[in-house]
């Protein structure tokens, strides 16, 4: 079987991401601590890692990129408070491009053909989120391993994403729903690190917007 390498962050979307590929790749997790404030993301992405049965889970720390990013955004910020919707102070900055080398140099260690994040069409808002960015990225992967593309010592990579294939959230909940069940909603969106989703940041809203459209009812424990 071909081998992916995904972002796997514990939330819907790169777990209904996985949902989406697991029968036709093996899969291979790698999960970043970067000095979020959500860290309840980390330990749901190890359940999900076993529940989904990926091929490994890596758990990788990269905080010094914390103080690195300091107040220039809300996600890893002390002082800034989160919103409730789309604001650009939620961008991290490059975040994805920094999951992706690291994610791409895995892949091509382990001759993996796709690097996998869960970017979907509802996150336009996100540059490092569009296909124009994914497809400059792999790009620029590709020929900085050329060589070893060449003389077949490396496998091209591809970087793939639901957005690339033109689906959204809720078309990744649908599929989510498929594999995982009710399982689904102890997955974590939550920009905030409590016991329960907070229910009022961007990130929850668009939760609970996506269950709505996919036409699911949304069993997850919302605070409000």
């Amino acid at each position: 079987m071909k081998k992916a390498v995904i972002v796997f962050s514990g939330g819907i979307d790169s777990v209904c991401a996985v949902s989406f590929l697991k029968s036709k790749y093996e899969l291979y997790g790698i999960t970043f601590s970067y000095g979020q404030k959500a860290n309840n993301e980390i330990t749901v992405a190890k359940s999900f890692a076993k529940k989904l049965g990926l091929k490994q889970h890596k758990i990788i720390d990269i905080g010094f990129m914390k103080e690195l990013y300091g107040d220039s955004n809300v996600l890893t910020s002390s002082k800034k408070k989160i919103p409730s919707k789309f604001e650009y102070s939620i961008v991290v900055p490059i975040r994805n491009a920094v999951f992706l080398s690291i994610a791409s140099a895995w892949a091509f260690t382990l001759n993996a053909e796709l690097v996998v994040y869960g970017a979907h069409t509802g996150d336009q808002h996100y540059p490092d989120c569009r296909p124009i960015f994914a497809e400059k990225l792999e790009a620029a992967f590709n020929q900085g391993e050329i060589d070893g593309i060449k003389s077949k010592l490396r496998e091209n990579i591809e970087i793939w994403s639901p957005y690339r294939k033109g689906l959204s959230k809720s078309d990744l909940l649908k599929s989510g729903m498929n594999v995982l069940g009710d399982s689904i909603f102890k997955t974590w969106s939550c920009y905030s690190n409590k016991k329960y989703h907070c229910g009022i940041c961007e990130s929850c809203n668009n939760r609970k917007i996506a269950f709505e459209k996919a036409g699911i009812i949304d069993k997850t424990k919302y605070l409000k």
